[in-house]
């Protein structure tokens, strides 16, 4: 008896990103963030760990990424369905907590409101924002738990 051929797949071969980033202590608790070919950003600790108040701090950029990466990767998920949408915007918060001696986020929750036309199109947003929330690539770096909370809304003339 000869055991049964089975088909090879052909492999995948995934590549390899890397991403630069520099920053540049300023003065006092502020820097300037920079990524080549783009514009700086004046960046500080939050008002709460004594910097700055008005800038932008890493805990922000945290949560931003997060909310940033539900919507682009529901743009690319909703591109490739043809899927039609009037509107995407989004809340996110983190909480910050201290834990086992130190601080660290235990929680982000990303609330993105989807407004379409189509009655019809409500399944297939949802899951579309679902499954964009399981592939975004920051979800799944983070530790913290990520919550979706979407909201699709139905506007009619």
């Amino acid at each position: 008896m000869t055991p049964s051929a089975i088909p090879l797949q052909p492999k995948v071969k995934y590549k390899k990103f890397n991403y630069k980033t520099e920053i540049e202590w300023k003065s006092g608790k502020r820097g300037e963030s920079k990524c080549a070919g783009r514009p700086g950003i004046l960046v500080s600790s939050p008002p709460e760990f004594r910097g700055e108040a008005g800038l932008w701090t890493p805990e922000e950029f945290y949560v931003s990424a997060i909310e940033t990466c539900a919507l682009m990767t529901f743009l690319a998920l909703a591109g490739r369905k043809n899927l039609s949408f009037l509107s995407y915007r989004s809340s996110a918060e983190g909480d910050l907590e201290f834990v086992e001696g130190g601080y660290r986020f235990t929680r982000v929750t990303v609330r993105p409101v989807i407004s379409i036309s189509d009655p019809e199109a409500r399944r297939a947003v949802l899951d579309t924002i679902m499954d964009a929330h399981k592939k975004c690539l920051i979800t799944r770096s983070a530790t913290a738990e990520v919550v979706l909370a979407p909201e699709i809304r139905v506007e009619t003339d």
